[in-house]
């Protein structure tokens, strides 16, 4: 089987990565548009950062793994298409703010159908909205070709920072398809794909519009959980209880259980908040409308946590970060990924340059290009923000450290070096509780935590 990739981002580069490993006999081919990420993906300096991938991809790179930007070529051969494109939230017209903008997923449809000449499987590899299937069907059965098309739901569950893992031992693999014949030996050929390496009970099949909502309600819930617990953490700091405290106790609870009660400055990456407003689109659509503001909630709670984050920044530092320089530890969404898309850091410090703060942002994987590109300020020109190249730098002559992602190396500093190296009284803001407060405290440092008196 020849397999057809269409999209080299965060989901279809490591995706097909894993596929390649696991069935050698399958040619996986990669396309896309960019020139320059596929010339990042046959280098030894891959366009995402995955604990593990570069391992897995120049192992099979050249033997059955192929980047490519030939994407005629790749459609033409494949006799299975993975649509995996950016989905983005609208930003004009109806839903503009809410909605999935499936201007790239219609474009590869109709690219699909102008190129194929024999029978393709196409999967839906995308978030996307429930019912997007049928769409995609509708294009191409519009096309005159005497090729047949079945379209499959095979949404990712990927975890970033995890990905290469969660590829090789899912939790689940959801696969949704028509419930007629063909539908049904579509949807076996992806079952006998993925039944090389995962255990059939782990694999689940659906018909597609279930698929499709599966993978938004996961996130939702899971968004849902995070933005609960930092709920909780406000009501902590105004009582002096402690959110972790609280956190591990209600996650024995065998019917909660203590995954993603993790209390931080706020959830990011590329999902929650578009899958969430998403959902509220969708509701909202279908004349929902109190389904649509209890999910909508999810965001605004995780939208009041990051400007309450800021707010305690400045008002620590005698209610005024004017010309203060401030060390920003962490820029991306979260540890073990290069990925900075909705993360907190960006909100946290647009926040802080608003209030004319003079920032030092380090991160070990984010680009110095992406972090300027974001706030908006340029490089060559001398500002307010400045990205350093290590933890160390951007801590001196700081009035203040903020971690905001859980890198491991920020736990293993030396915290008396930095203390040392700050200006006086040294404040410290932990957006993701992962430090030895006590002990900071010991050195000198003036903490605040999430979640904490």
């Amino acid at each position: 089987m020849n397999i057809c990739c269409i999209g080299a981002g965060y989901v279809g580069g490591p995706t097909m990565a894993v596929i390649a490993l696991k069935c050698p006999s399958v040619k996986v081919t990669v396309v896309d548009i960019n020139a320059a990420r596929v010339d990042a993906w046959n280098s030894s300096k891959l366009p995402v950062y995955e604990p593990g991938l570069l391992e897995v991809v120049e192992k099979q790179r050249g033997k059955n793994l192929f980047f490519s930007t030939d994407v005629d070529a790749g459609i033409a051969e494949a006799d299975m298409i993975f649509i995996s494109v950016n989905t983005p939230t609208k930003t004009y017209g109806m839903g503009a703010g809410r909605a999935a903008d499936l201007k790239y997923v219609e474009s590869c449809a109709r690219r699909i159908a102008e190129v194929a000449t024999s029978d393709k499987i196409v999967v839906e590899k995308s978030t996307l909205p429930v019912r997007t299937a049928q769409s995609i069907r509708t294009i191409l059965e519009s096309y005159k070709t005497k090729a047949k098309f079945q379209v499959l739901s095979n949404p990712e569950f990927l975890a970033e920072g995890t990905a290469v893992e969660d590829l090789l031992d899912p939790d689940r693999v959801l696969i949704g398809g028509e419930q007629t014949e063909a539908g049904k030996a579509a949807i076996q050929k992806l079952v006998d794909i993925y039944g090389q390496w995962v255990s059939h009970e782990k694999i689940i099949t659906t018909n597609v519009w279930s698929s499709e909502l599966s993978k938004l309600t996961a996130n939702a819930f899971l968004a849902q959980r995070i933005s609960s617990i930092n709920a909780i953490s406000a009501l902590c700091e105004a009582t002096e209880a402690d959110v972790d405290e609280v956190a591990h106790a209600i996650g024995m609870d065998s019917r909660i259980g203590p995954k993603f009660l993790k209390s931080s400055v706020g959830f990011g990456g590329s999902c929650f908040q578009k899958d969430i407003l998403n959902l509220v689109y969708l509701c909202e659509y279908f004349g929902l409308p109190e389904v649509a503001h209890y999910w909508e909630q999810v965001v605004r709670m995780n939208d009041y946590q990051k400007h309450r984050f800021t707010q305690k920044i400045v008002t620590k530092l005698f209610n005024t970060v004017s010309e203060k320089k401030i060390a920003i530890w962490g820029y991306a969404f979260k540890k073990d990924t290069n990925d900075f898309r909705e993360s907190p850091a960006i909100e946290v410090c647009r926040g802080l340059l608003s209030e004319q703060a003079h920032l030092a942002v380090y991160d070990p994987k984010v680009s110095k290009r992406d972090i300027y590109q974001t706030l908006g300020c340029d490089p060559e020109v001398s500002g307010p923000l400045q990205v350093v190249t290590d933890p160390y730098e951007a801590a001196r002559d700081a009035h203040a450290v903020v971690v905001l992602t859980e890198w491991n190396d920020f736990v293993s500093i030396d915290y008396k070096k930095i203390y040392d190296s700050m200006l006086k009284p040294a404040f410290l803001f932990d957006g993701r509780n992962i430090l030895d407060h006590e002990g900071l405290r010991n050195i000198g440092f003036d903490v605040s935590a999430i979640g904490r008196g």
